[in-house]
Protein backbone atom coordinates (compact mmCIF):
# COMPACT_ATOMS: atom_id res chain seq x y z
CA UNK A 1 0.00 0.00 0.00
CA UNK A 2 1.55 3.17 -0.80
CA UNK A 3 1.49 6.26 1.39
CA UNK A 4 -1.18 8.37 -0.61
CA UNK A 5 -3.77 5.27 -0.03
CA UNK A 6 -2.78 5.72 3.99
CA UNK A 7 -3.02 9.01 4.18
CA UNK A 8 -6.78 9.11 2.52
CA UNK A 9 -7.68 6.01 5.17
CA UNK A 10 -6.16 8.22 7.86
CA UNK A 11 -8.24 11.34 6.46
CA UNK A 12 -11.17 8.87 6.26
CA UNK A 13 -10.85 8.04 9.94
CA UNK A 14 -10.44 11.24 11.46
CA UNK A 15 -13.31 13.32 9.06
CA UNK A 16 -15.39 9.86 9.91
CA UNK A 17 -15.01 11.05 13.84
CA UNK A 18 -16.16 14.10 13.09
CA UNK A 19 -19.06 13.57 11.21
CA UNK A 20 -20.67 9.99 11.93
CA UNK A 21 -23.40 10.34 14.63
CA UNK A 22 -25.70 7.85 13.71
CA UNK A 23 -25.49 3.87 13.51
CA UNK A 24 -24.20 2.80 10.55
CA UNK A 25 -27.72 0.12 9.67
CA UNK A 26 -29.85 2.92 9.59
CA UNK A 27 -30.64 5.10 6.84
CA UNK A 28 -29.12 8.11 8.23
CA UNK A 29 -25.61 6.19 8.99
CA UNK A 30 -25.44 5.43 5.73
CA UNK A 31 -26.11 8.98 4.80
CA UNK A 32 -23.01 10.15 6.84
CA UNK A 33 -20.90 7.14 5.90
CA UNK A 34 -21.02 7.98 2.60
CA UNK A 35 -20.14 11.36 2.73
CA UNK A 36 -17.17 10.21 4.83
CA UNK A 37 -16.12 8.34 1.95
CA UNK A 38 -16.93 11.36 -0.81
CA UNK A 39 -14.88 14.02 1.54
CA UNK A 40 -11.73 12.31 1.48
CA UNK A 41 -10.94 13.45 -1.68
CA UNK A 42 -11.15 16.84 -3.43
CA UNK A 43 -13.91 18.78 -2.28
CA UNK A 44 -13.15 22.39 -2.57
CA UNK A 45 -10.73 23.28 -5.43
CA UNK A 46 -12.25 26.96 -4.41
CA UNK A 47 -13.08 27.48 -0.97
CA UNK A 48 -16.44 29.36 -0.33
CA UNK A 49 -16.06 31.41 2.26
CA UNK A 50 -14.82 35.40 1.44
CA UNK A 51 -11.74 36.07 2.24
CA UNK A 52 -12.30 40.32 2.11
CA UNK A 53 -14.87 39.54 4.68
CA UNK A 54 -13.18 37.34 7.05
CA UNK A 55 -10.07 39.96 6.87
CA UNK A 56 -11.99 43.22 7.91
CA UNK A 57 -13.59 40.99 10.79
CA UNK A 58 -10.90 39.77 12.37
CA UNK A 59 -8.25 43.27 11.64
CA UNK A 60 -5.30 40.99 11.47
CA UNK A 61 -2.17 42.49 12.51
CA UNK A 62 1.57 42.16 11.51
CA UNK A 63 2.12 40.09 15.24
CA UNK A 64 -1.05 38.28 14.70
CA UNK A 65 -0.71 34.17 14.72
CA UNK A 66 -3.63 32.99 12.83
CA UNK A 67 -5.28 29.21 13.19
CA UNK A 68 -7.50 28.31 10.45
CA UNK A 69 -8.95 25.63 8.83
CA UNK A 70 -7.26 25.28 5.09
CA UNK A 71 -9.83 23.75 2.96
CA UNK A 72 -8.84 24.80 -0.61
CA UNK A 73 -6.73 27.18 0.63
CA UNK A 74 -7.93 30.47 -1.38
CA UNK A 75 -8.44 31.91 2.64
CA UNK A 76 -4.93 30.92 4.28
CA UNK A 77 -3.47 32.76 0.82
CA UNK A 78 -5.12 35.32 0.75
CA UNK A 79 -4.18 36.59 4.51
CA UNK A 80 -1.11 36.87 3.73
CA UNK A 81 -1.78 40.33 1.97
CA UNK A 82 -2.24 41.34 5.54
CA UNK A 83 1.18 40.36 6.87
CA UNK A 84 0.49 38.58 9.83
CA UNK A 85 3.36 36.81 11.89
CA UNK A 86 2.10 33.57 11.62
CA UNK A 87 -0.68 31.12 10.26
CA UNK A 88 -1.11 27.93 10.77
CA UNK A 89 -3.70 26.06 8.48
CA UNK A 90 -5.02 23.11 9.77
CA UNK A 91 -7.21 19.88 7.74
CA UNK A 92 -8.35 16.50 8.55
CA UNK A 93 -8.36 16.40 4.91
CA UNK A 94 -5.28 15.00 2.93
CA UNK A 95 -6.23 16.35 -0.67
CA UNK A 96 -6.73 19.73 0.79
CA UNK A 97 -3.36 19.90 2.78
CA UNK A 98 -0.88 19.12 -0.40
CA UNK A 99 -3.70 21.57 -2.33
CA UNK A 100 -2.62 24.34 0.52
CA UNK A 101 0.98 23.29 0.12
CA UNK A 102 0.88 23.40 -3.84
CA UNK A 103 -0.25 27.13 -3.89
CA UNK A 104 2.46 28.21 -0.97
CA UNK A 105 5.23 26.34 -3.02
CA UNK A 106 4.02 28.15 -6.53
CA UNK A 107 3.56 31.84 -5.00
CA UNK A 108 7.50 31.56 -4.15
CA UNK A 109 8.84 29.32 -6.53
CA UNK A 110 6.76 30.40 -10.19
CA UNK A 111 8.77 33.44 -11.89
CA UNK A 112 6.03 35.78 -12.03
CA UNK A 113 2.43 36.88 -11.01
CA UNK A 114 1.77 35.59 -14.84
CA UNK A 115 2.65 32.30 -14.53
CA UNK A 116 1.17 32.26 -11.68
CA UNK A 117 -2.23 33.64 -12.57
CA UNK A 118 -1.91 31.18 -15.53
CA UNK A 119 -1.91 28.17 -13.13
CA UNK A 120 -4.62 29.13 -10.16
CA UNK A 121 -7.01 31.54 -12.24
CA UNK A 122 -7.16 29.90 -15.86
CA UNK A 123 -5.84 26.26 -14.35
CA UNK A 124 -6.76 24.46 -18.08
CA UNK A 125 -3.44 25.42 -19.88
CA UNK A 126 -1.18 22.67 -20.56
CA UNK A 127 1.99 25.52 -19.92
CA UNK A 128 0.84 24.42 -16.02
CA UNK A 129 1.85 20.89 -16.58
CA UNK A 130 5.62 22.08 -17.57
CA UNK A 131 5.55 24.95 -14.73
CA UNK A 132 5.13 21.99 -12.46
CA UNK A 133 7.98 20.00 -13.76
CA UNK A 134 10.63 22.74 -14.42
CA UNK A 135 9.49 25.23 -11.29
CA UNK A 136 7.59 23.59 -7.93
CA UNK A 137 8.10 19.72 -8.16
CA UNK A 138 11.89 19.76 -6.84
CA UNK A 139 10.54 21.91 -4.02
CA UNK A 140 7.76 20.52 -2.85
CA UNK A 141 7.83 17.69 0.25
CA UNK A 142 7.72 14.42 -0.68
CA UNK A 143 4.07 13.64 0.04
CA UNK A 144 2.87 16.69 -1.61
CA UNK A 145 4.82 15.61 -4.19
CA UNK A 146 4.03 12.00 -3.89
CA UNK A 147 0.25 12.87 -3.89
CA UNK A 148 0.31 15.71 -7.58
CA UNK A 149 2.51 12.84 -9.39
CA UNK A 150 -0.11 10.19 -8.52
CA UNK A 151 -1.53 8.80 -11.86
CA UNK A 152 -4.97 8.76 -12.07
CA UNK A 153 -7.11 5.96 -13.60
CA UNK A 154 -6.56 7.11 -16.61
CA UNK A 155 -3.02 6.87 -16.71
CA UNK A 156 -2.49 11.12 -16.35
CA UNK A 157 -1.15 12.49 -13.66
CA UNK A 158 -2.96 13.93 -11.08
CA UNK A 159 -1.21 17.43 -11.65
CA UNK A 160 -2.51 17.75 -15.12
CA UNK A 161 -5.98 19.12 -13.87
CA UNK A 162 -4.72 22.43 -13.85
CA UNK A 163 -4.04 22.00 -17.56
CA UNK A 164 -7.66 20.17 -18.21
CA UNK A 165 -9.74 22.93 -15.88
CA UNK A 166 -8.87 22.31 -12.22
CA UNK A 167 -12.18 24.00 -10.46
CA UNK A 168 -13.87 21.38 -13.27
CA UNK A 169 -12.78 18.48 -10.24
CA UNK A 170 -13.39 18.14 -7.01
CA UNK A 171 -16.79 17.14 -5.48
CA UNK A 172 -17.76 21.28 -5.46
CA UNK A 173 -16.43 21.10 -8.99
CA UNK A 174 -18.93 18.32 -10.07
CA UNK A 175 -21.85 19.36 -8.32
CA UNK A 176 -21.41 22.80 -10.16
CA UNK A 177 -21.01 20.66 -13.86
CA UNK A 178 -24.33 18.76 -12.98
CA UNK A 179 -26.23 22.01 -11.85
CA UNK A 180 -25.02 23.48 -15.57
CA UNK A 181 -26.20 20.29 -16.70
CA UNK A 182 -29.65 20.18 -14.93
CA UNK A 183 -30.09 23.85 -15.84
CA UNK A 184 -29.08 22.58 -19.81
CA UNK A 185 -31.97 19.91 -19.88
CA UNK A 186 -34.47 22.48 -18.73
CA UNK A 187 -33.59 24.82 -21.45
CA UNK A 188 -31.72 27.23 -19.25
CA UNK A 189 -27.97 28.73 -19.46
CA UNK A 190 -26.14 29.42 -16.66
CA UNK A 191 -23.52 31.34 -17.88
CA UNK A 192 -25.34 33.74 -19.18
CA UNK A 193 -24.80 35.45 -15.92
CA UNK A 194 -21.39 36.21 -17.07
CA UNK A 195 -22.71 38.47 -19.91
CA UNK A 196 -24.24 40.36 -17.19
CA UNK A 197 -22.81 44.25 -17.09
CA UNK A 198 -25.35 45.69 -14.20
CA UNK A 199 -27.35 44.70 -11.18
CA UNK A 200 -30.43 45.25 -13.51
CA UNK A 201 -28.69 42.98 -15.98
CA UNK A 202 -28.15 40.11 -13.22
CA UNK A 203 -31.74 40.63 -12.24
CA UNK A 204 -33.01 40.07 -15.71
CA UNK A 205 -31.15 36.97 -16.23
CA UNK A 206 -32.17 35.65 -12.78
CA UNK A 207 -35.26 35.75 -13.24
CA UNK A 208 -35.10 34.50 -16.95
CA UNK A 209 -32.70 31.81 -16.86
CA UNK A 210 -32.15 30.85 -13.18
CA UNK A 211 -35.47 31.18 -11.32
CA UNK A 212 -37.63 28.88 -12.89
CA UNK A 213 -35.63 26.07 -12.37
CA UNK A 214 -36.55 26.20 -8.55
CA UNK A 215 -40.32 24.85 -9.95
CA UNK A 216 -38.85 21.87 -11.84
CA UNK A 217 -40.07 18.72 -10.34
CA UNK A 218 -36.61 17.08 -10.97
CA UNK A 219 -34.80 19.91 -9.37
CA UNK A 220 -37.44 19.75 -6.59
CA UNK A 221 -36.79 15.57 -6.22
CA UNK A 222 -32.50 16.24 -6.02
CA UNK A 223 -32.87 19.27 -3.20
CA UNK A 224 -34.95 16.91 -1.82
CA UNK A 225 -31.85 14.16 -1.12
CA UNK A 226 -29.40 14.62 1.44
CA UNK A 227 -26.64 13.15 -0.97
CA UNK A 228 -27.04 15.32 -3.79
CA UNK A 229 -25.72 18.60 -2.12
CA UNK A 230 -22.96 16.48 -0.44
CA UNK A 231 -20.79 18.39 -3.60
CA UNK A 232 -21.14 21.75 -1.51
CA UNK A 233 -19.96 19.93 1.41
CA UNK A 234 -23.04 19.68 3.32
CA UNK A 235 -23.59 16.80 5.63
CA UNK A 236 -26.58 15.32 6.60
CA UNK A 237 -26.79 17.17 10.19
CA UNK A 238 -25.85 20.50 8.11
CA UNK A 239 -28.47 19.46 5.44
CA UNK A 240 -31.34 19.21 8.30
CA UNK A 241 -30.12 22.76 9.98
CA UNK A 242 -30.11 24.30 5.94
CA UNK A 243 -34.06 23.10 5.18
CA UNK A 244 -35.16 23.85 8.41
CA UNK A 245 -34.04 27.86 8.03
CA UNK A 246 -36.55 28.29 5.15
CA UNK A 247 -40.03 27.87 5.54
CA UNK A 248 -40.42 26.46 2.12
CA UNK A 249 -37.45 23.93 3.00
CA UNK A 250 -34.25 22.72 1.72
CA UNK A 251 -35.60 24.06 -2.10
CA UNK A 252 -36.22 27.71 -0.80
CA UNK A 253 -33.45 28.18 0.93
CA UNK A 254 -31.03 27.24 -1.79
CA UNK A 255 -33.35 29.25 -3.95
CA UNK A 256 -32.66 32.73 -1.61
CA UNK A 257 -28.94 31.89 -1.14
CA UNK A 258 -29.02 31.80 -5.88
CA UNK A 259 -30.67 34.34 -5.61
CA UNK A 260 -28.49 36.52 -3.41
CA UNK A 261 -24.73 34.94 -5.61
CA UNK A 262 -26.86 36.05 -8.75
CA UNK A 263 -28.24 39.43 -7.63
CA UNK A 264 -26.70 40.71 -4.70
CA UNK A 265 -23.25 41.50 -6.24
CA UNK A 266 -21.97 42.62 -9.05
CA UNK A 267 -20.49 40.22 -11.05
CA UNK A 268 -17.26 42.31 -11.75
CA UNK A 269 -16.71 42.20 -8.48
CA UNK A 270 -17.90 38.35 -7.43
CA UNK A 271 -15.35 35.65 -8.40
CA UNK A 272 -17.99 33.08 -6.66
CA UNK A 273 -20.74 33.95 -9.31
CA UNK A 274 -18.47 32.83 -11.74
CA UNK A 275 -17.27 29.94 -10.40
CA UNK A 276 -21.08 28.88 -9.74
CA UNK A 277 -22.24 30.38 -13.33
CA UNK A 278 -19.03 30.33 -15.48
CA UNK A 279 -16.69 27.63 -13.68
CA UNK A 280 -14.21 29.60 -14.04
CA UNK A 281 -12.59 32.97 -13.24
CA UNK A 282 -12.82 35.99 -15.73
CA UNK A 283 -9.88 35.68 -18.72
CA UNK A 284 -9.25 38.99 -18.47
CA UNK A 285 -6.19 40.66 -16.09
CA UNK A 286 -9.06 42.93 -14.01
CA UNK A 287 -11.59 40.05 -13.78
CA UNK A 288 -12.48 39.54 -10.13
CA UNK A 289 -10.41 36.72 -8.43
CA UNK A 290 -9.43 35.88 -4.29
CA UNK A 291 -7.28 38.09 -3.01
CA UNK A 292 -3.84 36.25 -3.23
CA UNK A 293 -4.48 36.17 -6.97
CA UNK A 294 -4.69 39.65 -7.80
CA UNK A 295 -1.60 41.15 -9.63
CA UNK A 296 -0.72 44.06 -6.86
CA UNK A 297 -0.39 41.36 -4.03
CA UNK A 298 1.46 38.50 -5.75
CA UNK A 299 4.95 39.79 -4.20
CA UNK A 300 3.59 40.15 -0.71
CA UNK A 301 1.92 37.17 -0.73
CA UNK A 302 5.42 35.85 -2.31
CA UNK A 303 7.11 37.28 0.37
CA UNK A 304 5.02 36.32 3.21
CA UNK A 305 3.93 32.42 2.34
CA UNK A 306 6.91 30.57 4.17
CA UNK A 307 5.02 32.34 7.44
CA UNK A 308 2.49 29.29 6.65
CA UNK A 309 2.47 26.06 8.26
CA UNK A 310 -0.10 23.41 6.92
CA UNK A 311 -1.02 20.57 8.79
CA UNK A 312 -2.98 17.54 8.18
CA UNK A 313 -5.05 17.57 11.88
CA UNK A 314 -8.02 18.84 13.37
CA UNK A 315 -8.14 22.38 15.13
CA UNK A 316 -9.02 21.12 18.18
CA UNK A 317 -5.85 18.52 18.11
CA UNK A 318 -3.72 20.43 16.56
CA UNK A 319 -4.49 23.65 19.64
CA UNK A 320 -4.14 21.57 22.65
CA UNK A 321 -0.49 20.88 21.31
CA UNK A 322 0.04 24.64 21.69
CA UNK A 323 1.03 26.91 24.32
CA UNK A 324 -1.32 28.73 26.85
CA UNK A 325 -2.25 32.40 25.00
CA UNK A 326 -0.58 31.68 21.87
CA UNK A 327 -3.23 32.47 19.12
CA UNK A 328 -4.80 35.64 17.88
CA UNK A 329 -7.10 34.76 15.05
CA UNK A 330 -9.06 31.41 14.80
CA UNK A 331 -10.83 30.95 11.42
CA UNK A 332 -13.52 28.17 11.76
CA UNK A 333 -15.24 27.88 8.47
CA UNK A 334 -18.12 26.24 8.84
CA UNK A 335 -17.11 22.87 10.74
CA UNK A 336 -19.07 23.11 13.67
CA UNK A 337 -22.49 22.76 11.85
CA UNK A 338 -21.10 19.46 12.20
CA UNK A 339 -19.93 18.99 15.67
CA UNK A 340 -21.32 17.36 18.89
CA UNK A 341 -21.75 19.27 21.93
CA UNK A 342 -18.93 17.11 23.48
CA UNK A 343 -16.54 18.27 20.21
CA UNK A 344 -17.59 22.08 20.52
CA UNK A 345 -16.78 22.01 23.81
CA UNK A 346 -13.75 20.20 23.25
CA UNK A 347 -12.37 23.17 20.35
CA UNK A 348 -14.07 25.65 22.56
CA UNK A 349 -11.56 24.89 25.53
CA UNK A 350 -8.69 24.75 23.59
CA UNK A 351 -9.75 28.20 21.68
CA UNK A 352 -10.04 29.77 25.24
CA UNK A 353 -6.85 28.51 26.57
CA UNK A 354 -5.04 29.23 23.92
CA UNK A 355 -6.42 32.91 23.49
CA UNK A 356 -4.18 35.69 23.35
CA UNK A 357 -6.31 38.92 25.30
CA UNK A 358 -7.94 39.99 21.99
CA UNK A 359 -8.30 36.99 20.23
CA UNK A 360 -11.06 37.03 17.33
CA UNK A 361 -12.71 34.21 16.44
CA UNK A 362 -15.01 34.02 13.37
CA UNK A 363 -16.87 31.04 11.47
CA UNK A 364 -20.35 30.56 9.32
CA UNK A 365 -23.19 28.52 10.06
CA UNK A 366 -26.24 27.10 7.31
CA UNK A 367 -28.73 28.41 9.01
CA UNK A 368 -29.26 31.79 10.86
CA UNK A 369 -28.69 30.55 14.32
CA UNK A 370 -26.49 31.64 17.42
CA UNK A 371 -25.24 27.88 17.76
CA UNK A 372 -23.27 28.18 20.66
CA UNK A 373 -25.57 29.24 23.03
CA UNK A 374 -27.03 26.07 25.13
CA UNK A 375 -24.51 23.53 23.98
CA UNK A 376 -20.92 25.32 24.72
CA UNK A 377 -20.64 25.44 28.60
CA UNK A 378 -21.48 28.51 29.99
CA UNK A 379 -18.00 28.10 31.79
CA UNK A 380 -17.06 28.67 28.58
CA UNK A 381 -18.78 30.64 26.61
CA UNK A 382 -18.14 33.69 29.65
CA UNK A 383 -14.91 34.13 27.96
CA UNK A 384 -16.69 35.51 24.81
CA UNK A 385 -18.76 38.16 23.28
CA UNK A 386 -20.56 37.79 20.21
CA UNK A 387 -20.25 41.16 17.83
CA UNK A 388 -23.90 40.69 17.36
CA UNK A 389 -23.77 43.97 14.95
CA UNK A 390 -20.71 43.62 13.02
CA UNK A 391 -21.51 39.63 12.47
CA UNK A 392 -24.92 40.65 10.41
CA UNK A 393 -23.04 43.59 8.40
CA UNK A 394 -20.11 41.16 7.76
CA UNK A 395 -22.71 38.26 6.69
CA UNK A 396 -24.61 40.88 4.47
CA UNK A 397 -21.36 41.50 2.99
CA UNK A 398 -20.29 37.97 1.79
CA UNK A 399 -19.78 37.15 -1.47
CA UNK A 400 -20.23 33.65 -1.67
CA UNK A 401 -23.69 34.08 -0.51
CA UNK A 402 -24.42 30.55 0.98
CA UNK A 403 -24.72 31.02 4.54
CA UNK A 404 -27.41 31.49 6.94
CA UNK A 405 -24.96 33.21 9.24
CA UNK A 406 -21.70 34.79 9.62
CA UNK A 407 -20.59 34.98 13.69
CA UNK A 408 -17.67 36.74 14.88
CA UNK A 409 -16.87 36.44 18.77
CA UNK A 410 -13.67 38.38 20.67
CA UNK A 411 -11.97 37.27 23.88
CA UNK A 412 -13.22 39.33 26.81
CA UNK A 413 -10.20 37.82 29.11
CA UNK A 414 -10.13 35.81 32.10
CA UNK A 415 -11.88 38.41 34.23
CA UNK A 416 -15.13 38.05 32.37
Amino acid sequence: MDSSSIETRGSRAQLAAAVHRSRLLSSEGALERLFTFLFSGLVYPQIWEDPVVDMDALCIRKTDHVVAIASGGCNVASYLVVQPAKVTAVDLNATHVALNRLKLTAAQRLPNHAAFRLFFANAHDKRNTAAYDDCLAPHLDADTRRYWEAREWSGRRRITRFARGFYHFGLLGVFIGAAHLVARLHGCDLRAMLIARTIEDQRAIYEREILPLFSKPLVRFLASQPASLYGLGIPPAQYRALAADHPDGMIGALRARVEKLACGFSMADNYFAWQAFGRRYGAEANAPTPPYLERGNFDIVRVNADKVDVLQVSMTEFLATQPAGSADCYVLLDAQDWMDDATLNALWTQITRTARPGARVIFRTAADEMLLPGRVSDDILRFWRRDDGRSAALHARDRSAIYGAFHLYRFAGAGA
